[in-house]
C-alpha cells in the first residue's frame, strides 16, 4: 500500500472534516476570518469608533498618570523631608502656672530657655545652628512706615503683619536667602539695638524694596531701621509675613514671651535629629529638663506612604469613573452596531454562522476597541508625566509595574462592556430580520 506523504495526509483530513461540517449545516470561523470581520465592522464607520475609544482613553491615561505622578510627587517630596525636615528640631517651652523673668544676660529664668540658648545648642554634636525666637503679641496691630496720627508724609500700613522676636542662631538656622542688606546680629542683640528685618511678603505690603536709603517701620509708634529684606526661608515661613526684631531688643520693649511661649528652631544634620531632640531639654535646662519639650522630624517613610495614599485614593477614584464611562460608551456603541447590522448577522445565521461566531465577532470588535483606547491612553499618560516633571524639574519614576498592565485594562474593559451586546448578537435568528 503506498505511502501519503503527511502534508498531504493533512489536507484529506481538513478536507473531510470540511465536508462533514457542510452536512451538517455548519460552517467553521478562523482567527484570519474573525480578525478580517472585527477590523471590517471598526473601520466601517472610523469617527464612531474613535469617539467610543475616548473613554478608554481618558480612563487609561488618568490611572497611568495618577500612579506615575504619585511616584514621582512622593520621590521628590521624600528628597524635601531628607534635605529639610530631617535636619530640623524644634524644642518649645511647655505652659506652667509659675510666672517668668525676663532673659537677660546673666540671670536665669525660673521656667523656660536659658538667656544663652544659642551657646548651649552650638555645643550639641550634631547641631548646626539653633536659636530662640518667640511671635510678640501687639496691642495695635497695624504696623505701618509713619507713626499712627502722623499727616506728613503718605504712610503704608500692613494689616495683618506679624512681629516676631529671633535670635542670630535662630536666624541662621532659619536659613534665609536675604533679598537686600544684612541679617542683624549679636551685637545688635546685646545692645538691644532698635533694628528690624522684613519678609519678602511685608516689605510688599509696606512698599519698602531696597535698604541703602535706611527705611524705618513703626511698631506701636517705636521706629525700628529696616537692615535687610529676606526673601525667602527655609524654615519658619510664618517669618515671611512679618518683622523680626531682636530677641534682646524684643525683651527690653515687650518682656518676656509669657502668652506665646518661645520656641527654639535648631538645624541639625541628618541622622542627628533623634539624638538633639533627645539632648537639648537637659542640655538647656539640666535642673529641669521636663520644662522644655523637644519634637523630632517624624518617620520619612509614613509621611511617603501618607501622601501616596492620599493621593493615590483621589486621583484613582477619577480614573475609575473615566473607565466605567468608557465601559458604557463601548457597550452603548457596540449594541447600536448590533441593531444596524441586524440584516447582516440574519444572513450570515441563514448561511450557516453559529450564535457563538456572532457573538466573538462583537466582542473581538469590542476588545479591540478597548486594547487599542488603552494603547492610545498609556502613551498619553507617560507623555504627561514626562512634560509635567520636565515643567516642574523633577525626575519622572514610572514603574514598568503601572504601564504595562494599563493596555490590557483597556481591552479587560472591552471584553466587559462587549458582553450584553455580543449576547444579544448572537440570539438574533434569521426568522426575525425576513420579519422586518
Amino acid at each position: 500500500m503506498p505511502q501519503v506523504p503527511p502534508g498531504r495526509a493533512r489536507r484529506l483530513r481538513s478536507t473531510v472534516r470540511d465536508r462533514r461540517t457542510r452536512r451538517a449545516g455548519y460552517t467553521r470561523l478562523g482567527i484570519h476570518d474573525l480578525v478580517s470581520e472585527a477590523v471590517t465592522g471598526l473601520i466601517q464607520r472610523p469617527a464612531r469608533s474613535v469617539l467610543t475609544m475616548l473613554g478608554t482613553v481618558l480612563g487609561v491615561g488618568v490611572f497611568v498618570a495618577v500612579l506615575a505622578l504619585t511616584t514621582t510627587v512622593t520621590h521628590q517630596i521624600g528628597k524635601s523631608f531628607d534635605l529639610l525636615q530631617a535636619t530640623t528640631v524644634t524644642v518649645t517651652d511647655t505652659p506652667t502656672k509659675a510666672p517668668k523673668t525676663a532673659l537677660v544676660p546673666g540671670e536665669e529664668p525660673r521656667t523656660g530657655f536659658p538667656s544663652d540658648t544659642d551657646a548651649r545648642l552650638a555645643r550639641l554634636n550634631g547641631v548646626v545652628d539653633g536659636g530662640l525666637w518667640w511671635t510678640v503679641p501687639l496691642r495695635s496691630p497695624a504696623i505701618g512706615t509713619k507713626p499712627a496720627g502722623s499727616t506728613t508724609a503718605p504712610d503704608r500700613r500692613g494689616g495683618g503683619i506679624g512681629l516676631y522676636a529671633a535670635t542670630p542662631g535662630a536666624l541662621a538656622a532659619m536659613q534665609p536667602t536675604v533679598r537686600s542688606g544684612v541679617l542683624f546680629n549679636s551685637f545688635h542683640q546685646e545692645r538691644g539695638e532698635q533694628v528690624c528685618l522684613l519678609g519678602s511678603a511685608a516689605a510688599r505690603l509696606l512698599g519698602i524694596t531696597r535698604v541703602d536709603s535706611r527705611p524705618a517701620v513703626f511698631v506701636e509708634n517705636t521706629a525700628y531701621t529696616v537692615v535687610g529684606i529676606i526673601a525667602e526661608t527655609q524654615r519658619l515661613p510664618e517669618s515671611l509675613l512679618g518683622v523680626i526684631i531682636p530677641a534682646g531688643t524684643a525683651l527690653t520693649a515687650y518682656g518676656p514671651p509669657n502668652d506665646r511661649p518661645a520656641q527654639a528652631v535648631v538645624h541639625v544634620r541628618l541622622g542627628a535629629a533623634p539624638l538633639i531632640a533627645d539632648q537639648a531639654p537637659r542640655a538647656l535646662r539640666p535642673d529641669q529638663p521636663q520644662l522644655l519639650k523637644a519634637a523630632a522630624p517624624p518617620d520619612p517613610r509614613s509621611l511617603r506612604d501618607q501622601v501616596s495614599t492620599d493621593l493615590s485614593g483621589l486621583f484613582l477614584l477619577l480614573a475609575a469613573i473615566c473607565l466605567a464611562v468608557g465601559a458604557l460608551g463601548i457597550a452603548n456603541t457596540t449594541l447600536v452596531a448590533v441593531l444596524e447590522r441586524t440584516g447582516e448577522i440574519g444572513l450570515r445565521r441563514a448561511l450557516g454562522a453559529r450564535p457563538s461566531h456572532i457573538g466573538v465577532q462583537f466582542l473581538t470588535e469590542s476588545t479591540a476597541l478597548g486594547t487599542l483606547g488603552g494603547l492610545i491612553g498609556t502613551s498619553l499618560g507617560v507623555l504627561s508625566v514626562i512634560a509635567i516633571a520636565v515643567a516642574k524639574r523633577w525626575t519622572a519614576v514610572i514603574e514598568p509595574a503601572t504601564v504595562l498592565p494599563a493596555p490590557l485594562i483597556g481591552g479587560l474593559v472591552g471584553l466587559v462592556a462587549g458582553c450584553y451586546p455580543a449576547l444579544r448578537a448572537a440570539r438574533i435568528e434569521p426568522l426575525e430580520t425576513l420579519r422586518r
